[in-house]
């Protein structure tokens, strides 16, 4: 069970713990949807890094058309809480899930991204034999290399299957630029973004020339948003991440312009050395992978080494005097990955616990 003492200051909880500072996720999701309400562009963030849907609620709030997920459960859990317009930015695949993309359908308004025409004309099937339509758009392969139908003619007849079916609409194509996020000269990543995008402007086009509307053109992370919202051609944004930011955004992406939001808080159990603390948080409560974590108000204290249920901490001069019993904050390297081994969020305005958010996305992995 949770802890939920309303209104406790930070340090009085136990821990291990996932904390949100509100006032920073906030600020960066007024920042996020700003940014896309300045250059014409729709935000359908992305759940992946939340799972939660009062978290979606608040995006929603500050100008978000809805969100994207990258299953049908969690597609679920967000309909649950109350969000309505859903981009499903996957291949789904099999009897009973386009039997739930059907129901789903009765309470929101999903879209179902595809690939191939297997993909669709069950789900087609389905969904006419029980009343419904679902919006379906093909997402197109602009470089990434993992899923994705080929530019130009595969692309297009795909699309005009779609149209012939009863039971889905074609709504238009999406793509994903993540194999261009780490590029360091700003100037290049930029141009190569750029020239992904012009994939799917040119595919948009090539659509209306044969007669088919193409309404939505969807791409963006986190890590490439403010140079895939100003491509021409692109209608909305998936870029989620960046509501919590983290120091892969931030020192892999070169994406500067926002806040720190997630945290761990963590108690200091071990003194080995004098240069050496270990913390009660290892790979059960953050992913270390994409980024390691940083350590919050020790400047010369770093992450050393991670395992099962330990976190091991390099300290300099500055931080040599942490004892044990001491709590400590770690900024999550990369929140997507963490974000999935824990229950709930503990939320804070300052340093006192304002909620314990459920995160309803957690294991809906169908």
């Amino acid at each position: 069970m949770p802890q939920n003492p309303i209104g406790a200051p930070k340090s009085s909880l136990d821990t291990p713990i996932l904390c949100i500072d509100m006032d920073r996720m906030e600020s960066n999701i007024r920042f996020m949807a700003d940014f896309c309400k300045q250059h014409n562009v729709q935000w359908r963030p992305h759940s992946k890094c939340h799972k939660t849907p009062i978290i979606a609620q608040l995006e929603v709030a500050a100008g978000a058309i809805g969100v994207t997920c990258p299953k049908v459960s969690e597609a679920e859990a967000m309909a649950l809480g109350g969000i309505r317009d859903i981009l499903i930015a996957n291949m789904i695949v099999g009897e009973r899930k386009w039997e739930r993309v059907a129901a789903l359908r009765r309470i929101a308004d999903p879209i179902i991204a595809c690939d191939h025409f297997a993909q669709v004309e069950p789900l087609a099937a389905i969904c006419h034999k029980r009343g419904v339509n679902v919006r379906v758009i093909i997402e197109v392969d602009i470089g990434l290399n993992r899923v994705g139908a080929c530019p130009g003619k595969s692309t297009l007849e795909l699309a005009q299957a779609i149209t012939k079916l009863k039971g889905v609409t074609f709504a238009g194509i999406m793509g994903y630029e993540g194999h261009l996020l780490r590029i360091e000269d700003p100037a290049d990543k930029a141009k190569q973004i750029q020239d992904a995008m012009s994939i799917l402007s040119h595919t948009k086009r090539s659509l209306g020339e044969v007669g088919i509307p193409c309404p939505i053109v969807s791409a963006g992370g986190t890590g490439s948003f403010q140079i895939t919202g100003k491509c021409e051609g692109i209608t909305e944004l998936q870029a989620g991440g960046g509501i919590f930011m983290d120091p892969f955004y931030r020192n892999s992406c070169n994406v500067k312009d926002m806040q720190y939001a997630l945290t761990v808080l963590a108690t200091v159990v071990s003194r080995p050395m004098l240069d050496r603390a270990v913390l009660d948080c290892g790979r059960k409560t953050m992913n270390p992978d994409t980024h390691l974590p940083l350590v919050v108000g020790h400047e010369d204290a770093t992450v050393k080494r991670m395992s099962a249920e330990h976190c091991e901490l390099t300290l300099g001069p500055k931080s040599q005097d942490l004892k044990i019993g001491d709590k400590i904050e770690l900024v999550v390297g990369y929140g997507d990955f963490t974000t999935v081994l824990h229950d709930e969020f503990y939320t804070f305005r300052g340093t006192t616990l304002e909620s314990v958010l459920p995160i309803a996305g957690r294991g809906k992995l169908q």
